[in-house]
């Protein structure tokens, strides 16, 4: 794995991936999101999922979340914002829940918040589908803005 320091961080192209320390960052481009873990047990997933699948990409994410999962922190906050969500990036996060819906008989605790803009239902239901087929408690959170959170 590429682990950057953190003075590399600021001249990573967009997508990029970087591992540091017990964090996973990838940063948003105009068609996918940012992914941010921490190993301390706060997750953040922003920005837009336009895009096609790197198979590449999302196996390392999964792969990660495995890592996490040996020594999850007690409580896993996730937060979910995003400005459009397409069925591709769906599947994606459908896999990343799945893994991490596992911390919960491991810690006990999973925290998912998903914010929502109120004229955007597409991405409301697209937040019910993956708490329903994930088998996942998630807080549907209504926004004026989810660019920014």
């Amino acid at each position: 794995m590429n682990q950057l320091s953190k003075d590399q961080l600021a001249n990573r192209r967009n997508n990029e991936l970087a591992f540091i320390d017990d964090e996973i960052h990838i940063l948003s481009t105009n068609q996918t999101p940012e992914y941010i873990f921490s190993g301390e047990g706060i997750f953040t997933i922003r920005g837009r999922g336009l895009y096609c699948e790197k198979p590449e990409l999302t196996g390392q994410i999964i792969s990660w979340i495995e890592g996490y999962l040996n020594n999850p922190a007690r409580i896993t906050y996730v937060t979910v914002a995003f400005e459009y969500l397409n069925s591709l990036s769906t599947d994606i996060l459908v896999s990343i829940f799945r893994k991490l819906s596992k911390v919960i008989p491991k810690s006990g605790k999973l925290v998912v918040r998903w914010y929502y803009e109120e004229d955007d239902e597409n991405i409301l239901d697209r937040g019910k589908y993956i708490s329903s087929c994930c088998h996942i408690p998630i807080e549907f959170i209504l926004t004026n803005a989810v660019k920014g959170l």
